[in-house]
């Protein structure tokens, strides 16, 4: 098919990138009745569009980013949905050269939020909107409904929040699609988002392995486990699949299919963004960084060789009388440490808003991550009730539905860690998550050494337990007399 110059100011809003996402995040859009302007570098993915999908609304291909300009109505939207990097800024360039002032640009992908607000601050002195937008839910929920959080200014939301909102993913009757924030907050959260994504796949493996190599289950009995914790607290999106993923053979050699995949996981930055942001906030997040951690360790392959090889002492075998009693307890364990994960992801975001000056509502944002996202579960609902019961709780944790099940879980909790050692099966999000929880009950934590032997080597001075102030020990001297800083 030819593509011919499309009607001036024809389409609604437009996509740029027809790979997967684009295409059906297009199609959604033409589905809810909005007539969609498509462009790609390859003008056959446009074609093919509309030649598989053309049925399903109206598409306007334009052969190039001038026709693209040219077929929407003002002030005109188009979004962003290529990768991110280079791509990105190559599209943004092309799209300042022929955009007008007052025009909106969104970028979909997963973009740095940093690179957001550089993005938007060279696109200022042109008038062109440039608004951040996490898209989650992959390509099916492109299609089918996504969780969209676009970050912007209030103006620009009551021109895209509308066609946004139509296509986002429904949970009882509520949009999963909020404004954020202001530009830089959609990227922000969508990353996080993404890190407790990371956790929350760790947990799931982990939970596997035990299952596998320290309880000793067949590969479709815990497929049955898994399907069984669909019915729990446990019940989420990532459970679903985790049970469908291990009740899958593989055509080609009859054997489980998780057993024909490498056991080396990729990423694309965003857990590691994370966990940077999250260091650069004084924010801990043990389960995302256990989690972005593994996914490294896992494609260190020749280091992985070289200690598979030494004549390491072995694990110390666990007796298994009581299968059935072990497999309740790693549930608890799993829910317990998917817990503490997304509470530290909500302190990151909660630690952001206040520093960016964002404002973010926490309990709308748990209400967004209900449907069409990769994280949704069905606790989420008790995490928007407890933000909005408290919207300044300090701690996730803290509120009582939370309460009541870390502290019931805790002794089967310490269970699961101990037969973990034992066994020699890696579980460092469970056993990070658990730690993390018990570093926020002590009275008092080791850090005060630390702190002491800054003192120490480096005069970092400290404070103390009994009056104000901030002192230095004059460790070199025999009397060691306190000087007082401040």
């Amino acid at each position: 098919m030819t593509i011919t110059p499309p009607a001036p100011e024809s389409a609604d809003i437009g996509v740029i990138g027809i790979g997967v996402m684009g295409a059906n995040l297009a199609r959604n859009l033409a589905r809810h009745g909005h007539d969609v302007a498509i462009v790609d570098v390859d003008p056959a993915k446009c074609t093919e569009l509309i030649t598989e999908h053309g049925d399903e609304g109206t598409f306007i291909p334009a052969a190039d980013h001038d026709q693209f300009v040219q077929s929407l109505r003002g002030p005109r939207v188009a979004i962003i949905l290529v990768p991110a990097g280079d791509p990105t800024e190559m599209v943004i360039d092309a799209m300042a050269e022929r955009m007008d002032s007052g025009d909106i640009l969104v970028d979909g992908g997963n973009s740095f939020y940093l690179d957001t607000l550089a993005r938007a601050d060279r696109l200022a002195p042109t008038g062109i909107n440039f608004i951040d937008t996490g898209v989650s839910g992959g390509a099916e929920g492109a299609l089918t409904g996504p969780s969209l959080m676009p970050g912007g200014s209030t103006e620009v939301y009551e021109r895209v929040g509308p066609m946004f909102e139509s296509i986002a993913a429904r949970v009882d009757g509520h949009p999963c699609c909020t404004h954020v924030g202001p530009t830089g907050s959609g990227h922000f959260v969508k990353m996080v988002h993404n890190g407790i994504e990371y956790a929350d796949m760790q947990l799931i493996s982990e939970a596997y392995d035990l299952l596998r190599n320290a309880v000793g289950l067949t590969v479709p009995e815990i497929r049955d486990v898994f399907d069984a914790w669909r019915s729990t607290e446990l019940d989420s999106f990532l459970i679903d699949i985790t049970t469908e993923v291990l009740g899958h053979t593989d055509a080609d050699t009859g054997r489980p299919f998780v057993d024909v995949v490498h056991d080396v996981a990729g990423s694309k930055g965003t857990g590691a963004w994370s966990v940077q942001q999250a260091l650069s906030l004084g924010v801990p997040v043990p389960a995302i960084s256990a989690a972005t951690t593994a996914r490294a360790l896992s494609g260190a392959e020749a280091q992985r060789h070289s200690v598979q090889a030494l004549d390491l002492p072995a694990p110390v075998p666990v007796p298994m009388d009581d299968r059935e009693s072990w497999t309740e307890a790693i549930r608890q364990a799993l829910l317990a440490s998917k817990i503490c994960a997304y509470a530290q992801g909500f302190h990151e975001i909660a630690t952001a808003s206040h520093e960016q000056e964002w404002d973010i509502d926490l309990a709308e944002l748990a209400l967004i991550w209900r449907g069409g996202c990769i994280i949704r579960a069905r606790f989420l609902d008790h995490i928007a009730d407890a933000l909005r019961d408290e919207p300044s709780l300090p701690m996730l944790l803290a509120a009582p539905w939370f309460t009541e099940h870390i502290t019931s879980t805790l002794p089967q909790w310490r269970r699961v860690v101990a037969l973990a050692a034992n066994s020699g099966v890696a579980t460092p999000a469970f056993a990070t998550s658990l730690g993390y929880l018990d570093s926020l009950r002590a009275g008092r934590m080791p850090t005060a050494l630390i702190q002491a032997q800054r003192d120490h080597f480096g005069s970092h001075t400290y404070r103390r337990t009994d009056r104000e102030g901030v002192f230095h020990t004059r460790w070199e001297e025999d009397d060691r007399p306190e000087e007082t800083w401040s």
